[in-house]
Order: structure tokens, then sequence, then C-alpha cells
């Protein structure tokens, strides 16, 4: 029913002006729409619709992740705009926080300045 429906991403921010910088100068992402209500930002294709709140309730996991093809390059872009990647006890990851999966996916997590965890995968070759 729903397989030829464009999909919508959702998250939150109780402070849109910082969002809106980190979206767009930080992720590169293109800012559709800044309404009383959320911030619509084109993510290649993909609405990501981040919605104004006062206060954020946090997901205790990913919320949000782009799968890239180069995750190192991607991390090192990132890190370089001031983003830091989490560090996960029990996770084996490298110096950039980009931890292999069994599978052989690579992944790396971060935060948007509201604290919702986002995530670069990079798929398994």
């Amino acid at each position: 029913m729903l397989s030829s429906a464009s999909l919508v991403g959702f998250l939150a921010t109780a402070s849109p002006e910082a969002a809106t910088r980190f979206y767009c100068s930080v992720l590169g992402l293109a800012l559709v729409e800044d309404s009383p209500f959320a911030l619509v930002f084109n993510a290649h294709g993909t609405t990501l619709r981040i919605q104004k709140v006062q206060q954020v309730s946090l997901a205790p996991y990913t919320a949000l992740g782009w799968v890239v093809a180069d995750i190192r390059g991607t991390a090192r872009d990132l890190a370089a705009k001031g983003v830091v990647f989490q560090r996960y006890d029990g996770l084996a990851q490298d110096a950039h926080g980009i931890w292999q999966s069994p599978s052989g996916a690579k992944v790396a997590w971060f935060r948007d300045p509201d604290g919702n965890t986002l995530s670069l995968t990079e798929a398994a070759t």
C-alpha cells in the first residue's frame, strides 16, 4: 500500500536556530521551509521534518542515518566542521569512531544540537 509513497523523516528540536545551522551548514541539507511548527529539509529527495518543540524527548537509539560511499572521508569532513563522533563501550571503534559490524558494514554515530543520535553507514563490500 505505501511502497510507492514518499517517506518523510521526523525529528524534534527545542533550538531551531542551532538545528538550522547544523543541518544546513554542517550536514549540507537544503532548508525548504521554516514555519512556526517545523523546519523542513530536502535530504537527497527525502523530506526531513524537524518539529519545533519546547523540550526534546530523546530516543535511546539512532533516530536518523545516512548511507555513504566513503565513511572515513565523510567522518573526517564532518569532524572538520566540529562534529564529535560517539564512543560506545563494548564496540571496537577506530580512531574516527567507526565500528565494523559482523556483516562488514561500517557505522559511526554522532548527535545533532538537540542530542538526537544520527549515524553514517557504509555498506559491506
